[in-house]
């Protein structure tokens, strides 16, 4: 089953990178994903690589002594430089944004990848005085102070403007795959505790998981909680917040004024949603359970959303579009709520359009008090419409957890719940942050050059 669905993040080498590869490429960058409808990004897959287990970054974008990817001689009017490529319509760059974007040393700083060069020093009316194609980039000799500047053919390409061309990642991620209760039922994506704790191919495998499926269990792990904690930290450090410092460890016993510290079941919902930066990753370890009952519910909401902009497109726009508030204000010394106070329960990437994270709970709403008048019955129909696809038994994921076995998911993506249970039953688990474990994946996928390149 895995296999099946891991051909589906095989990716093909897009025609644009064609003539780039001539002249240098970023090892194991091969294409756009065959098949992926709602993707929250986009990636290429590992084909093998260096002693991490991650494809390595060529030493250098482009190979000097090969073949040049523009058709032409660069053309330079009185406000752009114009590259015609081979495989890709012709970008425009303005030389003031050019000038702006040197890469030398005295412009660059090489090691911290910030930028020296004042902008505000730069003449309004800069103009090149030469322009030269070069195998290794285009080469710009300034008219205003005689600085050279380089730019490497790929890293132009990548950060092309007017017009924007498709672009592909280069932290060498598969394709996300989106998946219903049959699909990820018979072949659930698992590590060992074993491999993540004793080697990064081990953490690459788990990291993986996470990206392509949107969680991954881990199974033989100590029924600790310190253990727990020492492999949530294979990943990034633990956030805080009002619930904990590090991990939280509680029973049914309402410490603090959240449902979840109760024995009621828990609808599908992600976590955070008050937060202005909700929680990146969630994870879960069971130490304890005598009782019946509470069995944890996953749903792939990138797969419920997929559904509901297929069948009813009106509602998929309206949580695209309609904002909302939400609160946590149970605990007394406790009100948070975040800032902007609305959001949007279906987010897209502004430049991609894709679907990148889902921002939903239902009990944590705040009053509805600023919508328009011909936002209220949209709003609580595409409501309808998206609680409907979210319980749909094909689309629930039920499964027992037990001491040993950890859950751990994108809260961005994957919503959760929990059955209503009996008996004593005791929860571990913690919040890891978006940027903290995003910052993780591309430090271990990228090697410096591909950093030179994106940034």
């Amino acid at each position: 089953m895995h296999r099946a669905l891991l051909r589906q993040s095989r990716l093909r080498r897009p025609k644009f990178l064609t003539g780039l590869m001539k002249i240098g490429s970023i090892s194991g960058v091969c294409g756009v994903p065959a098949a992926c409808a709602v993707a929250s990004r986009t990636y290429a897959p590992w084909h093998g690589g260096n002693k991490k287990g991650f494809s390595s970054s060529a030493t250098r974008y482009a190979d000097p002594n090969a073949t040049s990817p523009v058709s032409s001689p660069p053309r330079v009017t009185d406000k752009i430089i114009i590259i015609p490529w081979q495989q890709s319509p012709a970008s425009h760059y303005d030389h003031f944004w050019l000038r702006d974007h040197c890469r030398c040393p005295e412009c660059y700083h090489q090691v911290t990848r910030q930028r020296l060069v004042n902008t505000f020093s730069i003449p309004e009316t800069i103009k090149p005085s030469r322009v030269n194609a070069k195998p290794e980039g285009l080469e710009v000799i300034w008219e205003d102070d005689s600085h050279k500047s380089l730019y490497d053919w790929t890293w132009l390409h990548h950060h092309s403007y007017n017009p924007s061309l498709p672009q592909q990642e280069v932290t060498n991620l598969p394709a996300t795959i989106t998946w219903d209760a049959a699909t990820i039922f018979e072949y659930p994506p698992a590590v060992q505790y074993k491999d993540v704790m004793d080697s990064d191919a081990g953490l690459v495998k788990w990291i993986e998981n996470i990206e392509i499926f949107g969680f991954s269990f881990v199974e033989g792990v100590p029924v600790d909680l310190l253990k727990t904690e020492e492999l949530a930290r294979r990943i990034s450090f633990i956030r805080e917040t009002h619930y904990s410092k590090n991990m939280w460890d509680f029973t049914a016993d309402l410490a603090h004024a959240d449902t979840a510290y109760t024995d009621l079941a828990l609808k599908a919902h992600t976590d955070t949603t008050y937060f202005t930066d909700p929680a990146g990753l969630q994870l879960f370890h069971l130490l304890e359970f005598e009782g019946k009952g509470g069995e944890s519910l996953l749903v792939d909401g990138f797969h419920v959303a997929k559904q509901l902009k297929e069948k009813d497109p009106e509602s998929y726009e309206a949580l695209s579009t309609i904002p909302i508030s939400a609160h946590s204000a149970g605990d007394p010394h406790v009100f948070v709520r975040p800032e902007p106070a609305l959001f949007n329960i279906l987010r897209h990437d502004p430049f991609t359009k894709e679907l990148s994270q889902i921002r939903y709970n239902n009990d944590d709403r705040s009053t509805l008090s600023h919508l328009d008048q011909s936002h209220v019955h949209k709003f609580y129909k595409a409501l309808r419409a998206w609680n409907s696809l979210l319980t749909a038994p094909e689309n629930e994921y039920w499964v027992p957890l037990k001491p040993g076995k950890v859950v751990i998911f994108d809260n961005w993506r994957v919503l959760h719940g929990r059955a209503a249970f009996t008996g004593h039953r005791r929860l571990a688990g913690c919040y890891l942050g978006a940027d903290d474990w995003r910052s993780r994946v591309r430090a271990l996928r990228m090697g410096e050059d591909v950093k030179g390149l994106v940034v």
